[in-house]
């Protein structure tokens, strides 16, 4: 079943964020995920915690991001992401 993953950044740090969009694509489409909606234009409505960024990816089912997010191979990629913003990834299953 159909599930999304929703990523919300609050930037740390610009500039490793700006280098974690150019790996972060690959690294999603590597399991079978694609982004639908938000990413570096991302234009927030309410900011309570500094400038944040979202995106809504979406994979085939839960184990996908898990092996997304557990990938041993994407480590660097993970830690450029967390290096540059503080994240929040929600796992949400498609309603209806």
């Amino acid at each position: 079943m159909t599930q999304f993953a929703l990523i919300t950044l609050v930037v740390k740090d610009a500039e490793k964020l700006a280098q974690y969009y150019e790996v972060g694509g690959p690294a999603v489409a590597k399991h079978n995920g694609k982004p639908i909606a938000g990413g570096p234009d991302t234009k927030a409505l309410q900011q309570p915690h500094g400038t944040t960024r979202g995106v809504v990816l979406q994979f085939p089912s839960e184990d996908h991001i898990t092996q997304w997010l557990e990938d041993p191979e994407l480590a660097e990629v993970h830690s450029l992401r967390n290096a540059g913003a503080d994240v929040t990834i929600l796992s949400l299953p498609a309603i209806g």
